[in-house]
């Protein structure tokens, strides 16, 4: 065995090591889909508010219950006590961990080191986990109570707030806050100072609206009272279209979908090779090299240098971090994935340059064909079955698992231009890159060893951990099958990118129309 081959095991195994222990550490984090259904909930409570002219027709009551279900308040009550009950077993559990490793304190190693299992990194993290924890279920805590306040049911509002008052150092403003809702929604109602400063500071959206009009209403002031009634009104109907947008373009879109599922399947079934999805389904690639290579691009080009140099390339950058500008935030976001880009791209020509001119059908960007159809057919395919697979993987996970931090950054920006260049990283540098490496390099690479269909689902898998959580693992897979069919079938490249975008720009839009909800 060569020193090379020696060398590319070594850095293999160092490879699944960091990728496995990246995806443990993401087995207790929370899935964004959660806090994604919160931010959903939010913009339903704004449209609740929507009063047309007509509002007696009985064609808006049918309208109004289509887009926000039969009862609103209670939903939405539900979805907070469900987030707040899972806040709470994660800030259990961390807090307990926490508490064992402050009572079993580190033993100095021979060498003065501090054992890497109790580390003061980790404890500082844990003890980051427990503040973000801790104030996300107040803020929890807060817009439950006013739920429960504006149902009528007092009583459990002024406990759900009390308890964010009795732990009011961990938030003096969130402390100040319940005590302000509690003394507007008291009988007699209590007045503190800066009530309508506090409550405009700490809430949100529907939540901000519905306490100053409270406190307005008892302030006796009218023209206040009748502002914000009205800009209460302008933001449920501008919350009724996005409503409108984000559940029927993706209903349309996966509708299209299943119709055109089962008329492929029924095809498949009559024509069985001479059908569309049949076209070159077994057909594999010629491949000049061997799996070192392929071990050598992945391992060395894509997972040693996407967790292991660009990081630490990185810290030399003078880019701020730990930072609240969304810019910045973004602009770090692209500036990373961008080196991994080029690190792995420049690892992957070096190891098949020897190789060239490579036979046909490698890398093949052709602009005439139907690759566009398959591009927008896959994504409309896609759409169904990956929504389908991510219940039942919610199901499993329970809410854990972990999430794409982009996702989050995305959601939470306010600011156009960190929009843009987060859409530029998803929608355009990653379908690019990712599509090159998975779908042009390694699934032609493995069916050298093993059939199409084998390859399809090995480079899914392979795509799919790539992502570093464990709970995107399921969808990632189903989601990477689709682009694998698209690309065997149509042997152009264009076409699973145009998929990919299609697929990261329609999330994105997603998260941009929720976050501009929650203002």
């Amino acid at each position: 065995m060569t020193l090379k081959r020696l060398l590319l095991i070594g850095l293999t195994l160092l490879a699944m090591m960091l990728s496995g222990l990246s995806l443990f550490a993401s087995w207790q984090k929370p899935q964004f889909q959660s806090r994604l259904e919160l931010y959903q909930t939010n913009i339903v409570l704004q449209a609740q508010a929507w009063q047309p002219e007509d509002s007696n027709d009985g064609n808006f009551q049918a309208i109004r219950e289509a887009i926000l279900g039969d009862k609103p308040l209670e939903s939405a009550t539900k979805q907070y006590q469900e987030a707040q009950e899972s806040v709470q077993i994660n800030l259990d559990k961390v807090e307990n961990k926490l508490v064992k490793l402050r009572v079993t304190p580190p033993k100095p190693l021979p060498n003065e080191a501090l054992d890497s299992n109790t580390s003061p990194q980790e404890k500082q993290q844990l003890e980051k986990s427990v503040n973000q924890l801790q104030k996300l279920r107040h803020e929890l805590d807060l817009r439950l109570g006013i739920l429960q306040a504006k149902q009528g049911k007092i009583d459990s509002a002024l406990s759900t707030w009390s308890q964010v008052q009795e732990n009011s150092d961990i938030n003096p403003e969130f402390g100040k806050t319940a005590d302000t809702l509690s003394g507007i929604w008291s009988n007699p109602p209590r007045l503190l100072p800066n009530a309508q400063q506090l409550i405009q500071k700490n809430l949100e959206g529907w939540f901000r609206s519905t306490a100053l009009i409270q406190l307005y209403e008892i302030q006796q002031r009218q023209d206040a009272l009748i502002a914000i009634q009205s800009a209460q009104q302008a933001s449920a109907t501008d919350a009724i279209w996005k409503l409108a947008i984000i559940a029927t373009i993706p209903s349309l879109t996966a509708l299209i979908g299943v119709v055109l599922l089962v008329v492929l399947v029924i095809q498949r079934l009559l024509k069985g090779r001479e059908s569309v999805l049949a076209e070159n389904g077994e057909k594999p690639w010629s491949t000049p090299w061997d799996v070192e290579t392929i071990l050598q691009v992945f391992v060395l080009g894509f997972f040693l240098m996407g967790q292991l140099l660009i990081p630490e390339l990185l810290t030399l950058l003078p880019i701020p971090r730990s930072t609240g500008n969304a810019r910045v935030q973004a602009f770090s976001v692209l500036v990373s994935y961008l080196l991994v880009a080029f690190g792995a791209l420049s690892v992957l020509y070096f190891s098949i340059k020897r190789y060239f001119p490579l036979p046909e059908e490698w890398f093949r960007f052709r602009l005439k064909g139907n690759w566009f159809l398959w591009g927008l057919g896959g994504y409309c395919t896609a759409l169904p079955i990956v929504v389908i697979v991510s219940l039942i993987n919610q199901k499993l996970w329970q809410g854990q698992g972990g999430s794409n931090p982009l996702l989050q950054l995305a959601l939470e920006s306010r600011d156009n231009i960190a929009l843009g260049i987060f859409f530029f990283t998803a929608g355009i540098a990653a379908p690019l890159f990712e599509e090159l490496l998975f779908r042009g390099f390694l699934l032609p690479s493995l069916t050298r060893y093993i059939p199409v269909w084998a390859a399809i689902v090995a480079s899914s898998l392979l795509f799919a951990a790539a992502h570093l959580s464990l709970s995107e693992i399921l969808p990632l897979t189903a989601l990477g099958m689709v682009l694998g069919i698209v690309y065997t079938r149509s042997r152009n490249l264009l076409a699973p990118m145009l998929l990919h975008s299609l697929w990261n720009s329609g999330t994105l839009l997603s998260l941009f129309l929720l976050g501009s909800g929650n203002n």
